[in-house]
C-alpha cells in the first residue's frame, strides 16, 4: 500500500528504513509508559531488537503501507496499514492529547478509503485501557473476537472494527 494523503496538508508521510531507528526510539517509551500493565517491565522489557527487525520486515513487504507521523519536522509517531488492517498505530509521548494522533488516525483511515476499502479492522490489547478508549472515541467498536500476541508473555487482544 504506497499511498499518500494529497487531500489537504497531512503528518503523514512515507517512512523508510533511515526512519526505523528514530520511531523506535519514540516508540518505547510510548509502549513501556501505555503497556507497563500488559508488559512489566521486570519480566518482559520492550523487545528493541524484534521491532526494529519487525519494521524492516513491513517496509520490505509491499502489502504493508508504513508511514511516520511529522510534527515540526521531527517523527512523532507511526502507522502501519495492511490490505483493510490498521495494524499497527503510535503516537510519542510528547504528543499525547495534542491532536496529533486524531489527526494521523484520520489521515490513515483516507488511505484505506482512497484504497478502496469500506470497513477496516485492527487488534488492540485488552489491557491497553488508553488505546482502548482512543479507538472507542473514534467510532471503532469490538467485535468479540480475541486473540494473542506473539510476544511474551502473550497478553490478549480484542479485535475491533468500523464502517468507513
Amino acid at each position: 500500500m504506497d499511498l499518500v494523503p494529497r487531500s489537504r496538508p497531512g503528518v503523514l508521510r512515507p517512512m523508510t528504513p533511515a526512519d526505523v531507528p528514530t520511531v523506535v526510539a519514540g516508540q518505547e517509551p510510548a509502549a513501556v509508559l501505555g503497556l507497563g500493565d500488559v508488559f512489566p517491565q521486570d519480566l518482559h522489557p520492550f523487545p528493541r531488537a524484534d521491532i526494529t527487525a519487525r519494521w524492516h520486515a513491513e517496509l520490505a513487504d509491499p502489502a504493508v503501507g508504513c508511514y511516520v507521523v511529522v510534527d515540526d519536522g521531527g517523527i512523532e509517531g507511526f502507522v502501519a496499514l495492511r490490505d483493510d488492517e490498521l495494524l499497527h498505530f503510535g503516537i510519542t509521548v510528547d504528543h499525547w492529547g495534542t491532536g496529533l494522533a486524531r489527526q494521523a488516525h484520520d489521515e490513515a483511515l483516507d488511505l484505506l478509503r482512497a484504497a478502496g476499502v469500506t470497513s477496516a479492522w485492527l487488534w488492540v490489547f485488552t489491557g491497553n485501557g488508553r488505546g482502548r478508549r482512543f479507538y472507542e472515541n473514534l467510532g471503532w467498536a469490538p467485535t468479540g473476537e480475541t486473540s494473542h500476541t506473539t510476544f511474551p508473555p502473550h497478553p490478549e487482544l480484542l479485535h475491533y472494527a468500523r464502517p468507513l
